[in-house]
């Protein structure tokens, strides 16, 4: 496709657009995994936790019309998503009184959390970008490279409404037990054991797993609290 041409330009605005749509839900795992580390270190976890997250899914989206094809694939990736979002729902922040290995590795652990994340729910958007870029990969290559500041900005502003409301990480790990309810019952082994399931059914499932996230993460964080009140006693 020309540089030069109509097309290109309309394919690369498909593109950044179809991404920023599908993004948000990316936005809100590095938001999440971002938020116990000191302020010094949120910054460089989000610029480099979506830079690696957009070259991997350039990657993904090569081989993703195969990958989605594999039984099973979904299953492990929604049971991976309700260990992330309960996993999320536990960190404490940590005061700013994490020594500098303690912090690198902290931004290690959050970066790896988004790398994760974002592969495992990237699985479906990624076909949408695909489709968007007509199999024109180096096309495809600049669309998400355009993409990484917007996913840095929208990650940064959500990490600063997580600080001022709290309840938002609740629903930020609610909305990862939702889509891996939602993966659960739309992996291809499940489909052609139970047959397709209607959209309601699939809402239901993602209803389930955002509760589940929700119940474990909450009985969890009571079990630490008591612990930790025990030890300071």
């Amino acid at each position: 496709m020309e540089f030069t041409s109509a097309a290109f330009w309309a394919a690369l605005g498909s593109i950044i657009w179809v991404n920023i749509l599908l993004s948000g839900d990316n936005a809100v795992v590095i938001a999440l995994a971002a938020r116990s580390l000191p302020p010094e270190h949120q910054k460089k976890a989000i610029f480099w936790g979506s830079a690696a997250a957009i070259l991997m899914r350039i990657g993904l989206t090569v081989i993703a019309l195969e990958m989605l094809k594999w039984p099973f694939l979904k299953i492990v990736g929604g049971l991976l998503l309700l260990y992330i979002g309960v996993s999320l729902l536990l960190e404490e922040d940590d005061g700013g009184d994490v020594g500098k290995d303690g912090a690198s590795s902290s931004m290690f652990n959050a970066i790896r959390t988004i790398l994760i994340a974002d592969l495992v729910m990237s699985l479906d958007n990624v076909i949408a970008v695909a489709a968007a870029a007509k199999g024109d990969v180096p096309l495809l290559v600049i669309g998400l490279a355009i993409s990484i500041p917007l996913i840095i900005f929208g990650s940064t502003l959500l990490l600063k409404v997580m600080e001022r409301y709290p309840l938002i990480v609740t629903a930020g790990a609610a909305l990862l037990g939702f889509l891996a309810g939602e993966m659960l019952l739309t992996d291809p082994w499940v489909v052609g054991r139970f047959g397709e399931q209607s959209h309601t059914v699939v809402n239901i499932a993602g209803a389930i797993g955002a509760a589940l996230v929700v119940a474990i993460g909450t009985v969890l964080q009571r079990r630490h609290a008591r612990a930790a009140a025990a030890r300071a006693e």
